[in-house]
């Protein structure tokens, strides 16, 4: 597969879909854009994933040190959220008083 450029991909299986709906291709070509569809979604996921595991933010601890943490898209990442939240919520208090 050339450039892989995950809009596109998007657009094309959005093309597809459409296509397979329509239901006026052959069988032979149904199958072929149906392979392509396949193809593309897994090529669609495994951007996504690896975008997801770049996706980190920035936590300061109680003594004001900054890391970089991962997000996280299960459980875990509610209660990052929530600190996140928290951690703004007070830098917001301080700025109005």
């Amino acid at each position: 597969m050339a450039k892989f450029k995950f809009e596109e991909a998007l657009e094309r299986l959005e093309e597809i879909v459409r296509q397979l709906e329509e239901g006026s291709l052959g069988l032979d070509e149904s199958l072929k854009i149906f392979d392509e569809g396949i193809r593309l979604t897994q090529a669609c996921t495994k951007k996504l994933e690896e975008s997801e595991r770049k996706i980190q933010i920035l936590l300061q601890n109680g003594q004001g040190e900054k890391s970089l943490q991962p997000f996280m898209i299960d459980g875990e990442d509610s209660a990052l959220l929530a600190e996140v939240a928290k951690e703004t919520d007070s830098k917001n208090e301080e700025s109005l008083e």
